[in-house]
């Protein structure tokens, strides 16, 4: 279970989530592709990256100076 979870709607059956998790003792930036699968439950797939927290600020840098 996700500490914290945003979701980003791709198309009608494609989401694009971004979540700080626990793994291994370790918060985690995850931000990973979701379907929706024929029962309409949400399913990762194989499309995405984890980092480390400590490199959230870095990525919120970078985003800004892409807008």
């Amino acid at each position: 279970m996700a500490e914290k979870e945003v979701w980003i709607e791709k198309s009608e059956n494609e989401r694009v989530r971004v979540a700080i998790n626990e793994f291994s003792g370790k918060n985690l930036l995850d931000i990973r592709s979701y379907y929706q699968a024929e029962d309409g439950e949400w399913r990762p797939t194989k499309k995405g990256v984890s980092l480390s927290v400590d490199k959230l600020e870095e990525l919120q840098n970078s985003l800004s100076k892409l807008q």
